[in-house]
């Protein structure tokens, strides 16, 4: 009798343990799940990406609906996270699919430009106005191009433009120290370079090859022949102050970094590109529009990732007006190019239909080669973001972005006479930092910005992108290869190189014929402004 007591007892208790069901979810899956959008919001200008999660045990199909591209998409994830294949292919076939013109930073080209390519082929006939298909490439040249176009330099302000973004793309650690002395000084004197080259003859040298050349003249050759434009006057004369009282070091200073840094740009398939007239860059132009694929060389990237980064910002000049056709500018690995004022351009290119697509590995990469200032703009500005498995700060950003939900709390409590649970709510953190570490290739979470016509009430999502592999395999299979668009010899592109220096050479011997020389009384009097005013009467004006 006192064996099946204890027996019974015994039983009792165990029962109660095993009714609980201790550490059914360790990990803590079920309550981290949410409702998302399962709808399909389809507009003109969306991209739509089918998908599946899962909430309360059951997996459930969704969309994620990218309904407002024109508030920026922040693409985000290490290597191997499927950002390119799973979210940016997407959105290039998408977008050439709804006509959009394009610009396309593939930074291992040509991964990218073949999807762009063969996706225009496909969809060709949607376009009201053909586009034209572009392909700049440093490595092996096709299309030809001057981001210099004197047609496209207005004023001084774009020289100005320029200079810095070509000198803070080739020495990315200047971005941080934008106002200082040394930086600065270089950049004045480069945009002295420029503006003197755009109103040489309504700018008939007027391309970076040609800045190049000319900057690394000698000093007195150089001054004397800047000297003589007026509207570059308050820009070099502080160089030419310290040339003519021989302060060497710090004119050296001044001026070494910026000819050390363009030198690096001396070569000849990079002159070839970059003088020629191929296309221009305005690729929402109405009567003309493009799709223009730039291609970077993940070898070569600090000094290609300076050229383009001039593309880039002389693009976004001409596209960001009212008035133009919807565009689509995609940058794969964007902390590559160095873009300054990116948070100006997706604030202000919403009204203007730009939609601004970026990926990024993470917010450290974008921090060391931006800044943080300008890496903590450019995560929060933008209204879209997608992320792949990415850590530290970064999931911190993101978890705290996406927010809290409800989760339920259960606690237990045993005691010899009884069993007891509670359960309870508790707000917690929808996506935790060590989920979004721990996500697997294709499994993304996120945030979709809506707009006023097509509200979106479930925004955040954490899912696993769908892609049909069998298809997209039969696709690449089928693509069609880049058409040769120009095959250059070694000596046309040595040629050209030869004839740039030549060019430059012959400016000099023209302009330097009744010019002062610097050091002179003359040119004493000039820089220290009490001699005669200039007489400018036979230099050519620039017609705007």
């Amino acid at each position: 009798m006192t064996g099946y007591l204890l027996i019974l007892t015994g039983g009792t208790r165990l029962s109660r343990l095993l009714k609980i069901n201790l550490g059914k979810d360790i990990f803590n899956n079920e309550n981290e799940t949410f409702p998302q959008e399962e709808r399909l919001i389809d507009n003109e200008y969306s991209v739509n990406l089918p998908a599946r999660y899962t909430f309360k045990g059951k997996v459930r199909a969704s969309w994620i609906n990218f309904v407002n591209l024109f508030r920026g998409l922040l693409v985000i994830g290490t290597p191997g996270a499927g950002k390119t294949y799973f979210v940016i292919r997407h959105v290039i076939r998408q977008h050439i699919q709804k006509g959009f013109s394009m610009f396309l930073y593939d930074f291992k080209m040509p991964d990218l430009t073949l999807i762009a390519y063969n996706a225009l082929r496909q969809y060709y006939k949607n376009y009201q106005v053909k586009p034209g298909f572009f392909v700049i490439d440093l490595d092996q040249p096709k299309h030809r191009c001057n981001p210099l176009d004197p047609e496209g330099m207005m004023d001084i302000t774009d020289a100005a433009e320029s200079s810095r973004t070509i000198l803070l793309g080739l020495n990315r650690e200047w971005i941080r120290k934008q106002g200082d002395f040394f930086v600065e000084s270089p950049i004045n004197f480069v945009t002295a370079v420029i503006w003197y080259l755009r109103k040489y003859k309504d700018g008939r040298y007027c391309t970076l090859p040609h800045v190049i050349e000319l900057i690394q003249a000698d000093y007195d050759q150089l001054f004397r022949v800047l000297q003589m434009e007026p509207e570059i006057e308050v820009l070099v004369n502080p160089f030419i102050s310290a040339f003519i009282n021989e302060a060497t070091d710090q004119l050296e200073g001044q001026i070494a970094s910026a000819k050390i840094g363009l030198g690096r740009l001396s070569s000849p398939k990079i002159y070839y590109v970059l003088t020629g007239n191929d296309l221009t860059l305005d690729i929402n132009n109405p009567d003309e529009p493009k799709i223009i694929c730039v291609g970077n060389n993940p070898q070569k990237v600090q000094t290609y990732g300076a050229v383009l980064s001039l593309y880039v910002s002389r693009m976004i000049k001409l596209v960001n007006k009212k008035g133009q056709l919807k565009s689509s500018l995609i940058f794969d690995e964007f902390p590559t190019v160095f873009l300054n004022n990116i948070d100006g351009l997706i604030a202000t290119a919403r009204s203007n239909k730009v939609a601004t697509t970026l990926g990024i590995q993470d917010y450290s990469q974008l921090k060391k080669d931006y800044g943080r200032e300008q890496a903590e703009v450019i995560m929060n500005i933008v209204g879209n973001v997608i992320s792949g498995q990415v850590t530290g700060d970064t999931a911190k950003q993101l978890s705290e972005r996406f927010g809290k939900i409800n989760q339920v709390k259960e606690s237990l409590s045993i005691n010899s006479s009884d069993t007891s649970v509670s359960k309870s709510t508790q707000l917690d953190y929808a996506i935790t930092p060590s989920r979004i570490s721990t996500l697997s290739s294709g499994e993304f979470v996120g945030m979709m910005a809506d707009e006023p016509n097509n509200k979106i009430d479930l925004k955040v999502f954490h899912n696993e992108i769908i892609n049909d592999h069998a298809v997209i395999a039969r696709e690449e299979a089928a693509y069609k290869p880049l058409p040769d668009i120009r095959t250059p010899t070694e000596e046309e592109i040595m040629e050209n190189y030869k004839r740039i220096k030549e060019d430059i050479r012959e400016l000099i011997a023209e302009e330097l014929a009744n010019r002062p020389k610097p050091g002179t009384n003359t040119e004493k009097e000039q820089a220290s402004g009490r001699g005669k005013k200039r007489n400018n009467t036979n230099k050519k004006s620039l017609s705007l």
